[in-house]
């Protein structure tokens, strides 16, 4: 159990059947009547943010979420089977499950799954990885006004904007957060 009072960034609990984390938390004391804390709070299996007021006091649940490393194995159709490489048990995720960035990620990669009770709610890919330019167009040299990109396509099948010095058959690293080019590799 926690109370509102013990709120702190990234603690996580369950309300009303909702998991929520803490993104942001004040407690406030004003001059005048009962203190009270102010949150901000993600629900961690749909990702919708609420600002929500609690009495200091208010008792909840405690939520532990499990985070655990496993290689991405294959996918068939729209269930995409994960590997504990500790046990080798296959996990299938249904691609709804799936970030945006998931795109950066190739078979073997070693991804984070997030599950609450044993039910996976999420994939974390890696935050860097090295891909291979498999299709763009050729840059030319004095081509440039300032940071020029052109569009790439990536061993994945997924496309991103690359500056124009990058060729087919050249290893980039991409940042999963931002899904932007980094450098070469």
């Amino acid at each position: 159990m926690i109370t509102a009072g013990d709120f702190r960034n990234g603690v996580t609990f369950e309300e009303d059947g909702n998991v929520l984390q803490v993104v942001e938390f004040q407690h406030v004391k004003p001059g005048k009547g009962a203190a009270f804390v102010r949150t901000k709070t993600k629900n961690v299996i749909t990702g919708a943010v609420i600002e929500k007021s609690y009495n200091p006091s208010a008792k909840f649940e405690t939520a532990f979420i499990e985070r655990k490393d496993m290689e991405f194995s294959y996918a068939d159709g729209d269930l995409y089977y994960f590997m504990d490489p500790e046990t080798y048990d296959m996990v299938p995720v249904n691609g709804s499950e799936l970030s945006d960035n998931f795109k950066f990620v190739k078979e073997n990669m070693v991804c984070k799954i997030l599950s609450y009770k044993g039910k996976v709610f999420g994939v974390e890919p890696p935050t860097f990885v090295e891909l291979e330019v498999t299709d763009t167009d050729p840059g030319f040299k004095g081509d440039t006004a300032t940071n020029a990109t052109k569009p790439a396509t990536v061993e994945t099948g997924a496309e991103l904007k690359v500056p124009l010095f990058i060729n087919t058959g050249d290893k980039i690293r991409i940042d999963t957060r931002t899904c932007e080019y980094m450098e070469r590799a």
